[in-house]
């Protein structure tokens, strides 16, 4: 089978899916971080964040702040957290 010149790969069609609900995040800049090790995913909306409060939401989300302002998320435990979501 020939391959389609110009064709984008499969990933690049995730990303397109996103778009909508990156553009409603709480800042029009933000850093997105994964360590596959632990299994950690950390979504900055300040760099560097230097968070100075983290608050809670269940087993997986930690909203991380400094003073009253949303500075990142913390996904933990990020593969089951999405087995769990979907």
């Amino acid at each position: 089978m020939a391959k389609r010149k110009n064709a984008a790969p499969p990933s690049v069609a995730q990303v397109l899916k996103m778009l909508p609900h990156l553009l409603k995040f709480p800042s029009k800049q933000f850093w997105v971080d994964y360590d596959a090790e632990a299994d950690t995913l950390y979504l900055s909306f300040e760099h560097p964040q230097q968070a100075t409060d983290t608050r809670p939401m269940g087993d997986h989300l930690l909203l991380r702040y400094r003073g009253r302002r949303l500075v990142g998320v913390t996904v933990l435990h990020t593969s089951a957290f999405l087995k769990r979501a979907a």
